[in-house]
Protein backbone atom coordinates (compact mmCIF):
# COMPACT_ATOMS: atom_id res chain seq x y z
CA UNK A 1 0.00 0.00 0.00
CA UNK A 2 1.13 3.58 -0.58
CA UNK A 3 1.57 5.37 3.05
CA UNK A 4 1.11 9.56 3.19
CA UNK A 5 3.38 10.57 5.75
CA UNK A 6 0.92 13.04 7.89
CA UNK A 7 3.37 15.71 9.71
CA UNK A 8 0.22 18.40 10.24
CA UNK A 9 1.80 20.22 7.03
CA UNK A 10 0.41 18.89 3.76
CA UNK A 11 -2.27 19.31 0.79
CA UNK A 12 -2.93 14.64 2.43
CA UNK A 13 -6.45 14.42 1.01
CA UNK A 14 -5.72 15.56 -2.07
CA UNK A 15 -2.92 13.51 -3.06
CA UNK A 16 -4.83 10.49 -1.55
CA UNK A 17 -7.93 11.77 -3.70
CA UNK A 18 -5.66 11.80 -6.82
CA UNK A 19 -4.01 8.04 -5.81
CA UNK A 20 -7.84 6.80 -5.36
CA UNK A 21 -8.90 8.21 -8.42
CA UNK A 22 -6.02 5.87 -10.55
CA UNK A 23 -7.53 2.92 -8.50
CA UNK A 24 -4.81 2.86 -5.97
CA UNK A 25 -4.77 2.08 -2.27
CA UNK A 26 -3.45 5.33 -0.08
CA UNK A 27 -3.69 5.69 3.02
CA UNK A 28 -2.60 8.57 5.19
CA UNK A 29 -0.44 7.99 8.34
CA UNK A 30 0.77 10.14 11.07
CA UNK A 31 2.13 6.95 12.87
CA UNK A 32 5.43 5.89 12.68
CA UNK A 33 5.01 2.00 13.40
CA UNK A 34 2.62 2.36 10.55
CA UNK A 35 5.20 3.37 7.67
CA UNK A 36 7.38 0.76 8.56
CA UNK A 37 5.45 -1.87 6.15
CA UNK A 38 4.56 1.13 3.43
CA UNK A 39 5.30 -0.59 0.50
CA UNK A 40 5.28 2.68 -1.43
CA UNK A 41 5.97 6.43 0.24
CA UNK A 42 4.89 9.70 -0.32
CA UNK A 43 6.11 12.86 1.11
CA UNK A 44 4.04 15.90 0.56
CA UNK A 45 4.29 19.39 1.98
CA UNK A 46 3.31 22.77 1.72
CA UNK A 47 4.71 25.70 3.81
CA UNK A 48 7.96 26.47 5.62
CA UNK A 49 11.12 24.35 5.76
CA UNK A 50 11.76 24.92 8.93
CA UNK A 51 7.91 24.33 10.78
CA UNK A 52 8.21 21.14 8.36
CA UNK A 53 11.59 19.35 9.10
CA UNK A 54 10.70 20.03 13.37
CA UNK A 55 7.41 18.50 13.12
CA UNK A 56 8.62 15.25 11.01
CA UNK A 57 11.49 14.92 14.03
CA UNK A 58 9.05 15.75 16.67
CA UNK A 59 6.60 13.44 15.55
CA UNK A 60 9.44 10.69 15.08
CA UNK A 61 8.75 10.51 11.36
CA UNK A 62 12.14 10.92 10.03
CA UNK A 63 13.31 7.93 10.84
CA UNK A 64 10.63 5.84 9.42
CA UNK A 65 11.55 8.07 6.16
CA UNK A 66 14.95 8.07 6.24
CA UNK A 67 14.74 3.86 6.49
CA UNK A 68 12.20 3.56 3.51
CA UNK A 69 14.66 5.18 1.47
CA UNK A 70 18.12 3.39 2.64
CA UNK A 71 15.73 0.05 1.88
CA UNK A 72 15.29 1.38 -1.77
CA UNK A 73 11.71 1.23 -1.73
CA UNK A 74 10.02 3.36 -4.51
CA UNK A 75 9.43 7.28 -2.51
CA UNK A 76 8.11 10.31 -3.83
CA UNK A 77 8.62 13.62 -2.45
CA UNK A 78 6.39 16.78 -3.24
CA UNK A 79 7.29 20.40 -3.25
CA UNK A 80 8.62 20.66 0.21
CA UNK A 81 9.00 16.99 -0.21
CA UNK A 82 11.42 17.24 -2.08
CA UNK A 83 13.28 20.14 -0.17
CA UNK A 84 13.58 18.03 3.18
CA UNK A 85 15.77 15.52 1.60
CA UNK A 86 18.60 18.25 0.86
CA UNK A 87 21.41 19.23 3.59
CA UNK A 88 20.19 22.68 4.45
CA UNK A 89 17.42 25.50 3.73
CA UNK A 90 18.39 28.72 4.27
CA UNK A 91 14.16 29.34 4.39
CA UNK A 92 14.49 31.78 7.54
CA UNK A 93 17.29 31.53 9.07
CA UNK A 94 19.37 28.03 8.32
CA UNK A 95 17.79 24.33 9.13
CA UNK A 96 19.43 20.83 8.58
CA UNK A 97 17.21 19.01 6.23
CA UNK A 98 16.85 15.15 6.05
CA UNK A 99 20.58 14.29 4.35
CA UNK A 100 19.27 12.41 1.73
CA UNK A 101 20.73 14.19 -0.77
CA UNK A 102 23.62 16.33 -0.76
CA UNK A 103 23.19 19.70 -1.96
CA UNK A 104 20.73 22.70 -0.34
CA UNK A 105 17.55 25.12 -0.65
CA UNK A 106 17.84 28.35 -1.89
CA UNK A 107 15.54 31.52 -2.29
CA UNK A 108 15.15 33.08 -6.09
CA UNK A 109 16.59 35.76 -6.36
CA UNK A 110 14.45 39.25 -6.75
CA UNK A 111 15.11 40.09 -10.28
CA UNK A 112 12.47 42.70 -12.12
CA UNK A 113 9.60 40.91 -13.49
CA UNK A 114 9.90 37.94 -11.63
CA UNK A 115 7.00 36.43 -9.85
CA UNK A 116 7.92 35.34 -6.38
CA UNK A 117 6.56 33.13 -5.40
CA UNK A 118 7.16 30.74 -8.52
CA UNK A 119 3.11 30.35 -9.16
CA UNK A 120 1.16 28.43 -12.41
CA UNK A 121 1.88 26.11 -14.73
CA UNK A 122 5.65 25.87 -16.48
CA UNK A 123 7.38 23.45 -18.73
CA UNK A 124 10.12 20.98 -17.49
CA UNK A 125 13.14 19.94 -19.06
CA UNK A 126 13.56 16.40 -18.16
CA UNK A 127 16.79 15.10 -18.19
CA UNK A 128 16.95 11.23 -19.85
CA UNK A 129 13.91 9.38 -19.48
CA UNK A 130 13.56 8.53 -15.27
CA UNK A 131 10.56 5.97 -14.89
CA UNK A 132 8.26 8.39 -13.83
CA UNK A 133 8.08 10.78 -16.74
CA UNK A 134 7.29 7.56 -18.96
CA UNK A 135 4.50 7.89 -21.26
CA UNK A 136 4.58 11.89 -20.30
CA UNK A 137 5.14 14.16 -23.49
CA UNK A 138 8.42 16.06 -23.57
CA UNK A 139 6.46 19.61 -23.37
CA UNK A 140 4.20 18.51 -20.46
CA UNK A 141 3.65 21.28 -18.32
CA UNK A 142 3.01 21.33 -14.70
CA UNK A 143 1.77 23.11 -11.55
CA UNK A 144 4.24 24.67 -9.10
CA UNK A 145 3.87 27.00 -5.72
CA UNK A 146 7.28 28.20 -4.22
CA UNK A 147 9.93 30.54 -3.72
CA UNK A 148 12.49 28.10 -2.55
CA UNK A 149 14.56 25.80 -4.65
CA UNK A 150 16.89 23.04 -4.68
CA UNK A 151 20.62 23.11 -5.53
CA UNK A 152 22.07 19.33 -5.88
CA UNK A 153 25.96 19.00 -5.62
CA UNK A 154 25.66 15.71 -7.97
CA UNK A 155 24.20 16.55 -11.07
CA UNK A 156 23.40 12.63 -11.68
CA UNK A 157 20.08 13.15 -9.39
CA UNK A 158 18.78 15.92 -11.89
CA UNK A 159 15.47 14.11 -13.41
CA UNK A 160 14.42 17.70 -14.68
CA UNK A 161 14.72 21.99 -14.75
CA UNK A 162 12.51 24.49 -15.20
CA UNK A 163 13.27 28.06 -16.29
CA UNK A 164 12.19 30.92 -14.22
CA UNK A 165 14.74 33.54 -13.67
CA UNK A 166 16.71 31.19 -13.67
CA UNK A 167 17.38 27.27 -14.91
CA UNK A 168 16.04 25.54 -11.60
CA UNK A 169 16.00 22.10 -10.81
CA UNK A 170 12.46 21.04 -11.01
CA UNK A 171 12.52 16.90 -10.50
CA UNK A 172 15.26 14.06 -8.67
CA UNK A 173 15.79 11.02 -9.25
CA UNK A 174 18.64 8.31 -7.60
CA UNK A 175 17.35 4.61 -7.34
CA UNK A 176 13.88 4.31 -6.31
CA UNK A 177 13.53 7.79 -5.06
CA UNK A 178 11.94 10.13 -6.81
CA UNK A 179 10.87 13.69 -5.74
CA UNK A 180 9.09 16.71 -7.53
CA UNK A 181 9.07 20.77 -7.01
CA UNK A 182 5.67 20.73 -8.66
CA UNK A 183 2.72 19.28 -7.52
CA UNK A 184 1.58 16.24 -9.43
CA UNK A 185 -1.97 15.96 -7.53
CA UNK A 186 -2.66 19.87 -8.86
CA UNK A 187 -1.56 18.76 -12.85
CA UNK A 188 -4.48 17.46 -13.79
CA UNK A 189 -3.93 14.85 -16.38
CA UNK A 190 -0.05 15.23 -16.63
CA UNK A 191 -0.07 14.95 -13.14
CA UNK A 192 -2.86 12.26 -12.79
CA UNK A 193 -0.27 10.05 -15.33
CA UNK A 194 3.37 10.79 -13.19
CA UNK A 195 1.42 9.24 -9.80
CA UNK A 196 0.25 6.28 -11.72
CA UNK A 197 3.72 5.68 -13.11
CA UNK A 198 4.58 5.67 -9.34
CA UNK A 199 2.06 3.63 -8.33
CA UNK A 200 2.99 0.77 -10.78
CA UNK A 201 6.50 0.93 -9.59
Amino acid sequence: MIKIVDYGMGNLRSVQKAFEKLGAQAAICDDPADLADASKLVLPGVGAFRDAIRALREQGLDRPVLDHIAADKPFLGICLGLQLLFDYSDEQGQWQGLKVIPGKVVRFDPEPNLKIPHMGWNRLDVAGRPKLFEGIHIDAHFYFVHSYYVVPEDEAVVAARTEHGVRFVSAVSRGNLFATQFHPEKSQRVGLKLLRNFAAL
